[in-house]
C-alpha cells in the first residue's frame, strides 16, 4: 500500500467516524471546530494541554481576560482593571473589585472568598496543582476587605509589568463546592506556599484534598460548575465534546465584556479528529465548520484549489515548536554535549519542509517579530553535523570505533554511552518528521537514536517521569508575559520543567527578569538570559508557527488573531442566525 493511499484511507475512516461521533440532536447553529487530540483532562488548575484550556475557557473565568480585538488586557470577573501599586521596593499590590452580578449556576454570588479558596487549593498539599502552583507562585498574599465581600488586593513578588497578568490569569473555582466547611479559611495562603514537601497534611487540609479530589473534576468539571457562559453538555473521550450556552447566565446582561465572554454561539462540539487530511476533507463536505492550525500543506491546497464555501485566515502566532534535553541523563548534564546535539537538528529544512515556509526560525523563546525583547545578535542555531562532531570530542566522548560501535567517555560513576530516546506526540506530522531528520543525522555520526512516538494522552506523563533523553514539542506563549521560571527555573518541578533544567547564572537572570521595574533593565537582562541559554542548550528553539485557520464561509465572527487558540469560538454565527440578530 502506499503512503498516498494509506492517507486517503485515513482521511476517509476520520470522516466515517466524523459522521458517527456527531450529535444528531445538535440545533443547526452549532458550531463544529475540529480538535487534534482530546482534552484528557478538565481539571481547571491542572491543565494539561490547549485543547484542556479552549475548554476550560469556556465553563469557567478568570479576573481579567486577553483580548485579541485589540490587543489588550480587560477585566472579565473584574469590574475594572485593578488598581496597582508598590509596597516597598520588591512588592506590588493589586486591588480587585468582582462585577456586581458576577454569579454562580445556583445564584450566588462570586466573591473573594471564592478567590482565596482557589489561591489555597493551588497550594494545599495533597492535591496535585504543581502547574498552578508554579505559575501563580508570585501571588504571596490575598487581603479581603470586610466591609465589602466582593472586594480584595493581592500581594505579588516583584514590581514588572507582566504581574498585571498573572495577578487575574487563573480560573475562580466555588468555595462552597469544593470546601464548604470553609477549612482552608483557618490557612494563611503563606502558610500553605511554604508547607513543607515532607510534611504530612494535617486532618483540616486532609480533608479538603480528600473533597477535592472525589470531585473528579478532571473527568466531572460539572461537579465544580464555573461561573463561564458555557456548560459542558456531553464528553465522549477521543471522540468529541459539546458545550452549550447557559441560557440565564449572569453575563448576558453585562455590557463591555471581551470578546471572549460574548457567548453568541449557542452550541459549540469540538471533534477530535487525529488526521489533518480527514479533518481537511471534513470541512469540504461540510461536516466541519472551523479547522484551526490548518497545516501548511493542506492550507496551500485550499489556496491553490480555492473553494466558494471555505473562507482561510492567516497570523502570526506565539507558538514555538522547540526539542528539549532531559539535563539529568549524566550523557546529557553538560552543555557541550547539549550544544552538539542541538546542531543535528535542521530547523530551516524543516521550517520549509513542513511548514511551506511559513514561521519564523529564532534562536530563543522570544519571538523575533517582538523586537524589544529579542535578543537580535544571536543567530538560529545552524544544521552542521561535523561542527556537532567537533563538539562532542570537545566534550570528552570518543568516537565510535570498529571495535566499540557507539560514542562512550568516562566519568567518575563508570562509563557512558550516548544512546538516545527520543519522544513527541505520535499525531504530530511535524515533530515525526523532525525526529527521522534528527535520527538520520545522528545515525550518520554513529549516535543510536530510538524513536518513541506517544499518545498524547500518555505523552505529558512521560515528561513528568522524565522518560525521554529529547523531547520535541509546541509551547504556547502570549504577549503580556515573558516568564521563564516555570520552563527552567531549578526551583520548580518536573511539571512544567521537563528539561530538569538548572542553572545558577540563569536561575539568577530569570528573577531578575521577573522582578525588574526598570523597563530598559529588564530588556538588557531578558536578552542577556537569551544569549545564556543558547550556550547551555537546555532547549533547541526551531521556529516560531504561522496560525493557519479555514473555515466554512457561512461562519462569521472567528476574530482571528495571534492569541492561542488562534480564533474567538464563542462569537463565532452562522450568517442566518447573524442576520437574525
Amino acid at each position: 500500500m502506499t503512503i498516498v493511499s494509506s492517507i486517503r484511507k485515513l482521511a476517509l475512516l476520520g470522516t466515517v467516524l466524523l459522521g458517527s461521533c456527531l450529535d444528531k440532536h445538535a440545533p443547526p447553529a452549532a458550531i463544529r471546530i475540529r480538535w487534534a487530540h482530546d482534552p484528557e483532562t478538565l481539571a481547571p488548575l491542572a491543565l494539561q494541554n490547549q485543547s484542556a484550556m479552549d475548554a476550560s475557557n469556556l465553563m469557567y473565568l478568570s479576573l481579567l481576560q486577553v483580548n485579541s480585538k485589540p490587543l489588550s488586557i480587560e477585566p472579565a470577573l473584574a469590574e475594572q482593571l485593578p488598581e496597582v501599586g508598590p509596597r516597598g521596593d520588591s512588592l506590588t499590590t493589586f486591588r480587585y473589585t468582582i462585577r456586581p452580578n458576577a454569579a454562580w449556576d445556583d445564584g450566588r454570588p462570586v466573591t473573594a472568598a471564592d478567590v482565596a479558596c482557589t489561591l489555597k487549593l493551588m497550594s494545599c498539599p495533597g492535591i496535585p496543582n504543581e502547574i498552578s502552583r508554579n505559575n501563580y507562585s508570585r501571588i504571596r498574599q490575598i487581603e479581603l476587605n470586610p466591609a465589602n465581600s466582593r472586594q480584595f488586593t493581592l500581594v505579588c513578588q516583584g514590581q514588572s509589568p507582566e504581574l498585571l497578568l498573572i495577578s487575574g490569569d487563573f480560573f475562580i473555582l466555588p468555595e462552597a463546592v469544593l470546601d464548604p466547611q470553609h477549612r482552608l479559611r483557618s490557612y494563611s495562603l503563606p502558610a500553605l506556599q511554604r508547607w513543607p514537601a515532607t510534611r504530612p497534611p494535617d486532618s483540616a487540609l486532609a480533608a479538603v484534598a480528600r473533597q477535592y479530589q472525589a470531585a473528579d473534576l478532571a473527568n466531572h468539571p460539572e461537579h465544580a460548575p464555573g461561573c463561564g457562559p458555557y456548560r459542558l453538555a456531553r464528553w465522549e473521550k477521543d471522540r468529541y465534546l459539546s458545550f452549550r450556552s447557559k441560557p440565564n447566565w449572569w453575563g448576558k446582561a453585562t455590557t463591555g465584556l471581551p470578546l471572549a465572554l460574548q457567548a453568541r454561539a449557542p452550541q459549540l462540539d469540538y471533534l477530535i479528529i487525529p488526521n489533518a487530511s480527514a479533518a481537511a476533507l471534513a470541512l469540504r463536505r461540510g461536516d466541519l465548520d472551523v479547522f484551526p492550525q490548518v497545516p501548511a500543506a493542506d492550507f496551500n491546497r485550499f489556496s491553490t484549489n480555492p473553494s466558494a464555501d471555505v473562507r482561510l485566515y492567516a497570523s502570526d502566532s506565539y507558538d514555538i515548536a522547540l526539542a528539549g534535553f532531559n539535563t539529568k541523563r549524566p550523557a546529557l548534564a553538560d552543555a557541550l554535549t547539549r550544544q552538539a546535539l542541538s546542531r543535528l537538528f535542521d530547523t530551516a529544512g524543516l521550517l520549509r519542509g513542513t511548514q511551506q515556509g511559513r514561521g519564523q526560525r529564532t534562536a530563543g523563546l522570544v519571538p523575533p517579530f517582538d523586537r524589544t525583547n529579542y535578543n537580535d545578535s544571536l543567530r538560529p542555531v545552524p544544521y552542521h553535523p561535523a561542527a556537532a562532531r567537533a563538539l562532542l570530542l570537545q566534550a570528552g566522548w570518543q568516537p565510535p570505533t570498529a571495535g566499540q560501535p557507539g560514542w562512550r567517555r568516562a566519568s567518575s560513576r563508570g562509563e557512558q554511552k550516548l544512546q538516545l530516546a527520543v519522544r513527541y506526540r505520535s499525531s504530530d506530522e511535524l515533530f515525526a518528521t523532525a525526529a527521522l531528520q534528527f535520527r538520520a543525522a545522528a545515525t550518520s555520526l554513529g549516535i543510536a537514536v530510538e524513536l518513541r512516538p506517544t499518545e498524547s494522552a500518555l505523552f505529558g506523563k512521560a515528561l513528568a517521569d522524565g522518560d525521554f533523553d529529547i523531547f520535541m514539542r509546541t509551547l504556547h506563549g502570549n504577549p503580556f508575559a515573558v516568564n521563564f521560571a516555570p520552563l527552567l527555573h531549578s526551583g520548580t518541578s518536573s511539571e512544567t520543567n521537563s528539561t530538569r533544567f538548572g542553572n545558577p547564572a540563569c536561575d539568577q537572570f530569570i528573577d531578575a527578569v521577573a522582578t525588574a521595574n526598570d523597563s530598559p533593565q529588564r530588556v538588557r537582562q531578558l536578552r542577556q538570559l537569551q544569549a545564556l541559554l543558547q550556550q547551555q542548550a537546555p532547549l533547541v528553539p526551531f521556529f516560531f508557527l504561522a496560525n493557519r485557520v479555514a473555515a466554512r464561509r457561512d461562519c462569521q465572527g472567528l476574530y482571528v488573531s495571534s492569541l492561542k487558540p488562534g480564533f474567538v469560538a464563542p462569537t463565532i454565527e452562522r450568517t442566518a442566525a447573524a442576520a437574525s440578530r
